[in-house]
C-alpha cells in the first residue's frame, strides 16, 4: 500500500546544522520512494520528526499549514487512485509523478504568485535573534519593534539590504529621535547592525552603509556612591525586615566584584574559595574568590540547589530582580538617596578601585571587560591581581584603609597606656 510522509533531506548538507535542507513529501510504494519537493527550507533544527512538525522558525505556524495542506492534497490523491485501481501496477517514481500531475493546476496558481525573498533583512533578523536568548533576545525583539511601528510589518519584510542606505539609517534614527535618547538610539542601530554582518558572513550580501555612517552615543552618566555615602549604606539598618535581604543583595554584589544579578542568582557553589560560573552578558569564563565578608552574607542566604536563596523562591530571577528594586527603592528613601540599583555597587567597585590606584587593566579583568582577541587565547589571566584589588577595595570601605594598612593595625593593637606617677597631671598633646 502507498504512504506519504514528511521528510527533511539533510544528505546533501554533509553533516552542516546551520545549512538550510529542504522539506520533501515521501512517496513510499512497493519498496521505492519518490520523493515531492515542498517550498520549504528549514534548518534541521527546526523540524521535530515525531510530530512531523515545524519547530523554533519565526514562521513556524503559516510553514505548517502549508506542509499539512499539501499533505492533505496527497493523501487525497492517493485514495482517489486507489479506489479507482490505478496505483498497484505503478512504481514509486511513476505513482509520484502521476500525484504531481494532479496537483499542478495548485501549483501553476501558486507559481503566479510573487514568490517571497528568503533573503529579505527582516528573515535574516528574525533568523539570527531566535538564536539569542533571555534579556539580549528581548533587547532585539525591542529594535523589531521599533522598525515595524516606523515602516509597518508588510513594508518592513519587503526591505532588502540594499536597501539599508545611509539615508534610511538617518531615517530611522530621526524616527527614533522623537522618543529616544542617543543612547537607546545607539543599540538599535548596532542591533541591525550586527544583522548585517550575520547576513554578510553568510554570504547573502555585500553592502555594508555601516562603513560610511557612524552610530553616535553620549558619555554614559557616572552610577557611582562617593565612599561615605557607600559606607552610610552598608551601616544602614532597614526600616523593615523584610527590606534587609535587598540591602543585603547589594553588598554582597559590591564584594564580589559588582556582579551582576543574572549571575549571582545563577550560582551554585564554592569550589576552592571561588565561584566559577560563565557570565550571561559575554559568554565568557569568570572567577571571583569569595572574601570573609561574602561568605557571612552567603551563609545567612544558603540556598537548596542554589548558592543563595534569593531567586529559589521566584519563577525566574526576572521576578526577584523586580523585588529587588522595589526593595531598593525604599531603602533609597531611607537613606535621602537620589538612585539605589546595582548597577550603582558595580560601578562605585570600579570607582573605588581606581581611587585605590589600581590600574584601568585589572579593573577592566574584575568587571570581565577583556576583549575577544587573539592575545586573549594565549596569555592566562592573572586573577591574583583582581583578588588583591577586590581586598583592597572592601579593606577600604569597610575598615577605612588598604588592604596593606589593615594587617599593621592588627598586629599592632591597642596601645598600652604608661603608668602616671600618682598625684601627677596628665597632658594633651
Amino acid at each position: 500500500m502507498a504512504t506519504a510522509k514528511f521528510y527533511l533531506d539533510t544528505r546533501k548538507s554533509g553533516g552542516d546544522k546551520k545549512k538550510l535542507v529542504s522539506l520533501k513529501i515521501a512517496i513510499n510504494h512497493r519498496s521505492g520512494t519518490s520523493f515531492i519537493v515542498l517550498d520549504i527550507q528549514l534548518l534541521p533544527s527546526q523540524w521535530d520528526k515525531a510530530t512531523s512538525r515545524v519547530i523554533a522558525h519565526p514562521q513556524k505556524d503559516l510553514l505548517n499549514r502549508v506542509a499539512q495542506s499539501k499533505m492533505g492534497a496527497v493523501n487525497s490523491i492517493l485514495l482517489e487512485m486507489s479506489s479507482l485501481g490505478q496505483i498497484n501496477k505503478l512504481t514509486a517514481t511513476e505513482l509520484c509523478k502521476a500525484i504531481k500531475a494532479q496537483l499542478q493546476p495548485e501549483d501553476e496558481s501558486e507559481e503566479k504568485k510573487p514568490k517571497e525573498d528568503p533573503n529579505t533583512f527582516l528573515k535574516w533578523f528574525d533568523r539570527f535573534t531566535e538564536r539569542k536568548k533571555g534579556r539580549t533576545n528581548g533587547i532585539y525583539d525591542a529594535t523589531r519593534k521599533r522598525l515595524v511601528s516606523w515602516l509597518g510589518e508588510e513594508a518592513l519584510g519587503k526591505v532588502k539590504f540594499e536597501d539599508i542606505k545611509i539615508s534610511w539609517l538617518e531615517d530611522f534614527q530621526d524616527f527614533l529621535a522623537e522618543t529616544n535618547t542617543a543612547n537607546s538610539i545607539a543599540i538599535h542601530l548596532r542591533n541591525i547592525r550586527a544583522v548585517v554582518n550575520y547576513a554578510i558572513d553568510n554570504e547573502v550580501t555585500t553592502y555594508y552603509a555601516f562603513r560610511r555612517f557612524k552610530i553616535k552615543t553620549e558619555a554614559t552618566r557616572k552610577r557611582n556612591f562617593d565612599i561615605n555615602t557607600l559606607r552610610r549604606i552598608f551601616n544602614h539598618k532597614c526600616a523593615e525586615e523584610w527590606q534587609q535581604k535587598y540591602l543585603d543583595f547589594f553588598k554582597l554584589s559590591f564584594m564580589l566584584v559588582g556582579i551582576n544579578v543574572v549571575d549571582l542568582c545563577g550560582l551554585t557553589k564554592i569550589s576552592q574559595g571561588r565561584i566559577e560560573y560563565i557570565r550571561a552578558k559575554t559568554h565568557r569564563p569568570y572567577s571571583i574568590k569569595v572574601e570573609k565578608e561574602a561568605r557571612e552574607i552567603i551563609k545567612r542566604y544558603a540556598g537548596n540547589e542554589l548558592l543563595v536563596n534569593f531567586c529559589e523562591s521566584y519563577a525566574n530571577y526576572r521576578h526577584f530582580y523586580n523585588n529587588l528594586c522595589k526593595g531598593l527603592n525604599e531603602i533609597k528613601e531611607q537613606l535621602g538617596l537620589d538612585e539605589l540599583t546595582t548597577y550603582w555597587a558595580r560601578h562605585s567597585w570600579a570607582t573605588i578601585a581606581r581611587k585605590l590606584k589600581i590600574s584601568k587593566d585589572t579593573i577592566a579583568l574584575a568587571l570581565g571587560h577583556g576583549s575577544h582577541t587573539v592575545t586573549d587565547i594565549y596569555i592566562e589571566e592573572d586573577m591574583a591581581e583582581v583578588d588583591e584589588a577586590n581586598r583592597k577595595v572592601l579593606d577600604y570601605v569597610l575598615y577605612g584603609g588598604t588592604a596593606s594598612e589593615e594587617p599593621a593595625k592588627k598586629k599592632r593593637g591597642r596601645p598600652r597606656k604608661s603608668a602616671a606617677p600618682e598625684g601627677a597631671r596628665s597632658e594633651v598633646a
